[in-house]
């Protein structure tokens, strides 16, 4: 069968921009997968940031991008629960903004860029001056630019006050002819309208549903022994961050309430940035429940390889196919990558009704075991019995698979990224 590739005119030299573009945080995969989908669309991608693990012949490191560099990390410290700033604090501001602007335009000139794609930093104020320094070249060369806005100010309680409001006005995000402003779900769409007045296009979150998951191979078929797991044991996901927002008090409630020795709750990434208050707080959940918990961060990586002691490391897309259940609790996401994950594995998932979740995914007919903020009766059962029949899992595995090609994959991401390129261009799609 042949491939119809979607493009856009001539090749453009795309150039991505962010405080970080290393890890696996979500930002830096949904920039990776974007860049797969325009490189396969006969564009090229380039990249700047405080923190990059791209090839260095497409790159520009510039550590004084990162949010958690020296200067910035004490700089942000001092625009937020505050009501004013003093005026040394702005002229720092305006001292590490002209900088960041050298960088970036160093950045455009050494790879002669075509189009811009900034990485929420015109969305989500981690660092204020990168993003007034990307608004100002913004105005002052008229780039086309497609802002990937993933996080706003207003959805974080941290940024409710503030001593820069003038500057989040101006550049979070811009008012500014030539951008084409992308958001992730139809909820900061309608927000970001209400707000500001500026008219934006939902791409959400999407994955490679066009390829098949890879399965058990010779490397991850031991990663339950490696773990302390029995083959007939219940390994329940919990495939993130252990942050408060991830509402993980819920999955502990719930394997507590299973009540069944071969329950297990396997949570996989180490804990966030925001302080050690929820980890002890949920190490005392656990140890009131008395149930048996695995946290295998230190056995988790972007890639495999070995530990300081020689053990293997695995990457989470090993973890996936051993699991029998994922939950997904979270009190907010800004979309919902784990979930997508678990589908792309054929996982059934208990999934706490957010609201991004309850707006833009649930109403698509996605087959879910749904937690209405806390662990009822009722969701207990339904776990019982989808756990206790492998023919309900594969329907739902089939159901959902389809739904999400559908209306998740590559494919999606390349027509709307067509569109968006096409309006900046003036050309056809």
């Amino acid at each position: 069968m042949s491939t119809c590739l979607l493009t856009t005119g001539a090749p453009r030299r795309i150039g991505f921009i962010s405080t970080r573009l290393q890890g696996t945080d979500g930002v830096t995969l949904e920039a990776r997968k974007w860049a797969r989908v325009l490189e396969g669309m006969g564009h090229t991608c380039y990249w700047m940031a405080g923190l990059l693990d791209a090839p260095v012949e497409r790159s520009h490191l510039a550590p004084l991008a990162h949010f958690n560099h020296p200067e910035v990390s004490g700089l942000q410290e001092r625009l937020f629960s505050v009501t004013s700033r003093s005026r040394a604090v702005t002229q720092q501001i305006q001292s590490i903004k002209e900088r960041l602007k050298d960088e970036i335009y160093q950045f455009l000139d050494r790879f002669g860029i075509e189009v811009v794609v900034p990485e929420n930093i015109l969305a989500i104020p981690m660092h204020v001056p990168l993003g007034l320094a990307m608004t100002e070249v913004i105005a002052e060369l008229a780039l086309p630019v497609i802002a990937h806005h993933h996080d706003f100010a207003w959805e974080r309680e941290r940024f409710a006050l503030s001593g820069v409001n003038d500057y989040l006005q101006a550049a979070f995000p811009p008012l500014l002819h030539g951008i084409e402003h992308v958001v992730i779900n139809s909820l900061q769409q309608k927000e970001l309208a209400r707000r500001l007045g500026i008219p934006s296009q939902v791409i959400p979150n999407v994955l490679d549903f066009g390829t098949p998951p890879p399965g058990l191979d010779d490397y991850n078929r031991d990663l339950r022994r490696e773990i302390g797991l029995r083959d007939d044991d219940w390994l329940i996901l919990q495939p993130t961050r252990v942050v408060q927002r991830k509402g993980i008090e819920h999955a502990v409630e719930l394997v507590r309430r299973l009540d069944d020795p071969r329950a297990v709750l396997v949570i996989s990434h180490p804990a966030g940035d925001e302080g050690n208050a929820y980890m002890a707080m949920l190490h005392d959940r656990i140890t009131d429940a008395g149930i048996d918990v695995r946290f295998i961060a230190d056995r988790v990586g972007e890639v495999r390889g070995m530990t300081a002691e020689g053990q293997k490391v695995y990457t989470l897309f090993d973890v996936y196919p051993h699991a029998d259940l994922v939950t997904y609790p979270s009190h907010y996401e800004g979309f919902g990558n784990a979930f997508l994950e678990a589908v792309y594995f054929g996982k059934p998932v208990v999934v706490n009704t957010y609201a991004v979740y309850a707006r833009d995914l649930d109403p698509l007919g996605f087959k879910t075991i749904k937690l209405p903020q806390l662990v009822t009766r009722e969701v207990v059962e339904q776990v019982r019995v989808v756990l206790g029949n492998e023919g309900l899992r594969r329907d739902w595995a089939t159901s959902n698979y389809a739904v999400a090609l559908k209306y998740f994959s590559y494919a999606v991401a390349r027509r709307k990224l067509a569109a968006r390129l096409a309006n900046l261009f003036g050309e056809g799609v």
